[in-house]
């Protein structure tokens, strides 16, 4: 049984949110709080699995909980946040949130319940994680697992483009990678990382103000172009289009029956299409196989595919089934990840 704690100070919101939940009967929700304050007592007399954490309280906020969360009793914690904190959305990953989770923007009617699939895909993941986890995902030190496929390409084997498939944990794993560049990689790199609508524009102007890439929502008909980062917009689905020698950008509608957007998968067919053995694809932290039958698509013309281990993963699920292909050149955690994108990108790069 999942142990989850509510705390948010909107009532209809605890009531929905608990209803919702406890939908699946292993999931029971221990308790409710109102604020920071309240949560902090409920978190150390309870000991819920996961905390479900609204950002914007009285008395002590999202955030000031979240910091002593972390710091004395780490646990899952998963935003439900409104489409007006979505800057703070980030801010609380960076503190160490697990996901989040977008309010409708009529909170006080049934379109609240449009969230429950995923709410309860998010907490059932979320509750699998430890504690160490939760502190330690970027402090991975362990020497990198070999994939099953055995690496194919030589020395001088040059990747021209990028390609970046992740979901839940993959907002803080992109903003490590970026921000840990020294300089521009000589590549354009494309991303998508399944995000609701109204919160891509967000997180592609936090990346850029940090990073020595210049990092952008995606736009119908953009040009790539190397040193430059292009987010898909939320709940859309991103393809490339080749003319006249220059690759630009398709923003698309997923189809009805797709379950998780932004679509990896999408992105690499299209990207394998495009750049044959010249794409790079990297398969990050999420839930669910998105991303695994783009890797065959790559892999089929040629192309090269990393993933993350699962040590440094937040949830190994779309890494685990790309490597479950037998098409991943390397699995490697996050903090080595950097270094084999340049290797690959900078073949002249010696490696240490």
């Amino acid at each position: 049984m999942i142990r989850v704690l509510v705390i948010d100070d909107s009532a209809f919101s605890r009531v929905s949110l608990a209803k919702m939940l406890e939908v699946d009967p292993n999931i029971r929700v221990v308790g409710y709080a109102v604020d920071g304050e309240e949560g902090l007592r409920k978190i150390l007399d309870l000991q819920p699995d996961v905390v479900t954490l609204d950002l914007e309280m009285p008395r002590m906020g999202g955030f000031g909980l979240l910091r002593l969360i972390m710091q004395n009793s780490p646990r899952p914690v998963i935003v439900v946040s409104a489409q007006s904190e979505r800057q703070d959305v980030f801010k609380a990953l960076d503190l160490g949130a697990i996901d989040f989770i977008a309010k409708p923007a009529r909170a006080r009617s049934s379109d609240l319940y449009t969230i429950q699939n995923d709410l309860i895909a998010k907490v059932i993941e979320s509750a699998k994680l430890t504690s160490d986890k939760i502190k330690n995902r970027f402090e991975i030190v362990e020497d990198e697992k070999p994939a099953k496929a055995t690496p194919r390409f030589p020395t001088g084997h040059k990747s021209t483009a990028l390609f970046i498939g992740c979901s839940t944990g993959g907002p803080p794993a992109l903003h490590h990678l970026l921000t840990t560049l020294k300089e521009k990689l000589p590549v354009p790199i494309v991303v998508a990382q399944h995000m609701p609508p109204g919160f891509t524009k967000s997180f592609a102007q936090r990346l850029n103000e940090n990073s020595v890439m210049d990092v952008k929502e995606a736009e119908e008909g953009d040009k790539l172009l190397p040193g430059r980062v292009y987010v898909c917009p939320g709940s859309k689905n991103i393809e490339l289009q080749h003319y006249a020698g220059v690759v630009r950008v398709r923003i698309v509608d997923p189809p009805a029956e797709q379950i998780y957007t932004p679509s990896a998968n999408v992105l690499f067919r299209t990207a394998a299409y495009i750049y044959g053995s010249k794409a790079l694809a990297i398969v990050l932290t999420g839930m669910g196989n998105d991303g695994a039958a783009g890797v065959e698509e790559i892999f089929g013309r040629g192309g090269r595919v990393l993933a993350e281990a699962e040590e440094s993963c937040v949830v190994y699920g779309m890494p685990k089934e790309a490597a479950l292909t037998g098409m991943v050149e390397k699995v490697v955690p996050l903090n080595k990840m950097l270094q084999e994108i340049e290797f690959r990108c900078r073949p002249l790069m010696p490696r240490d």
